[in-house]
């Protein structure tokens, strides 16, 4: 069976999510966050806080955490702080254990992670240095790996948790000049497809966030001008919660941007099956057939090939 696959999104609610009574299912939870010092990661903070969860933040720089914290404690929320560079390996461990001591009490415990950090170098790929291609993988995609390695065997031993990826439309899409960061957003798309069937058993759903938000990341990017308010990280919150509770879906990708929310697939066509003798002259034949994207099946839909 030859076909193509792509990324499809639908065009679903522009409001917000409505909290109030689903998302006091993580009241009570214990959950890390990283970069949770600025931006969505922040946000995040805040209103996982407001929402009665017990809220581990983690960031590069202490007073930046510690302003976090102070700002969650001072309206009445629960919340701690460690430094973190989430591409160091150990200490990511180290900080794991530190949060689920705290939230569990007797019982260690940790019931949400929040894969939020993450760094921008933009180049265009002629001119993208291989330290600006590594730097960016390491924080997105190999930071995220590192922590979520550390919190499964909890997930799974208490059997429960939710876990969320960053992902972006430059890596669903694609984007001018994104080569490193586009490559890394996809790749946790293909982690979280994997994650949801293994942890589906142990009720550990993984699931995927691709927001557009103003944040320190995009404030000079072009586009980003004027759009603190119309594109605040308070506008993508919702969203993540939401994923993040006994009610969330598992394995899926929802889009967030200035109060609209959307979901993205990865989906295939029927294609055409040329049998165990196509040549080079059979898919020129039939390209159009296997390029042909009118029908096709997602995530919730195909069958899997093996």
């Amino acid at each position: 069976m030859i076909g193509k696959t792509v990324f499809m999104e639908n065009n679903n609610l522009d409001s917000s999510l409505g909290l109030s009574q689903l998302s006091r299912s993580v009241a009570g939870q214990v959950v890390m966050i990283t970069g949770a010092a600025s931006g969505i990661g922040r946000a995040t903070a805040y209103l996982f806080a407001d929402q009665g969860a017990r809220v581990g933040v983690t960031d590069l720089e202490q007073k930046n955490v510690d302003a976090v914290v102070a700002a969650i404690t001072k309206a009445g929320g629960q919340a701690q702080g460690w430094v973190l560079d989430v591409t160091e390996r150990e200490t990511i461990g180290q900080v794991v254990d530190k949060v689920a001591a705290w939230g569990g009490g007797e019982e260690p415990r940790l019931d949400i992670l929040v894969n939020n950090a993450g760094i921008l170098r933009d180049k265009t790929f002629s001119k993208l240095e291989l330290e600006n291609w590594h730097a960016v993988i390491d924080v997105h995609l190999t930071g995220s790996l590192n922590a979520t390695k550390c919190v499964w065997p909890i997930m799974v031993e208490q059997k429960y948790g939710r876990i969320i990826m960053t992902t972006s439309t430059s890596g669903l899409f694609g984007n001018f000049g994104q080569a490193n960061y586009g490559a890394a957003k996809l790749g946790l798309v293909g982690f979280m497809n994997t994650l949801r069937f293994e942890g589906a058993k142990y009720n550990v759903f993984t699931n995927a966030i691709a927001p557009i938000a103003a944040t320190r990341m995009t404030v000079e990017l072009p586009g980003f001008e004027d759009s603190a308010e119309k594109l605040a990280p308070e506008l993508v919150t919702p969203a993540v919660v939401y994923l993040c509770s006994e009610k969330a879906p598992n394995g899926r990708i929802i889009q967030a941007a200035g109060g609209r929310y959307y979901s993205a697939d990865v989906r295939e066509n029927v294609g055409v099956d040329l049998g165990l003798g196509a040549s080079v002259e059979d898919i020129e034949e039939n390209i159009e057939i296997i390029l042909d994207m009118s029908s096709n099946a997602g995530i919730l839909e195909r069958t899997p090939h093996r």
